[in-house]
């Protein structure tokens, strides 16, 4: 991985004031985690020498099938950003999917709303929602499971 990405990823979960950031490289499997020990917490207001310590960066890159022991073979749709989770376009219309529906390629399975903006999430794959991981009108992290599904 090129370092100043390393960088740049580590300035942005800096700036957006997360307290973990994860990335996964769909293309190349490259994974890289960034976690700021004790941020945003009492303790680190109680204790500034450790959430003045800077970030924890895992050093290690490693090429991730699919991590999903108690959950082989499913697939997991994750949230591409942080944000606040909603299961249907309204709060009196019906969710988008639930546990045991049909969904298809780019069809859309959630909205996430970030920055006063409304995301529609579209699924890149086929099959069965067997999980909602997710409770609506909940913050979502960046990577933070929302779905899983059975191809």
């Amino acid at each position: 991985m090129d370092i100043k990405l390393i960088e740049k990823f580590i300035e942005l979960a800096k700036n957006s004031g997360v307290s973990e950031l994860e990335y996964e490289s769909k293309k190349t499997g490259d994974k890289i985690s960034v976690s700021f020990p004790y941020a945003g917490s009492s303790l680190a207001q109680q204790m500034p020498m450790l959430a003045n310590n800077g970030p924890v960066v895992t050093g290690k890159v490693e090429n991730v099938e699919n991590k999903l022991p108690a959950h082989s073979g499913l697939k997991e749709i994750t949230s591409p950003f942080v944000g606040t989770f909603y299961k249907s376009p309204s709060p009196d219309a019906e969710p988008y999917v639930s546990v045991g529906k049909r969904i298809s390629d780019g069809q859309v399975l959630c909205i996430i709303e970030a920055m006063k903006i409304m995301n529609e999430i579209e699924s890149d794959i086929s099959g069965e929602v067997v999980e909602v991981c997710v409770e609506n009108e909940t913050y979502v992290e960046f990577g933070q499971v929302l779905f899983r599904v059975k191809p």
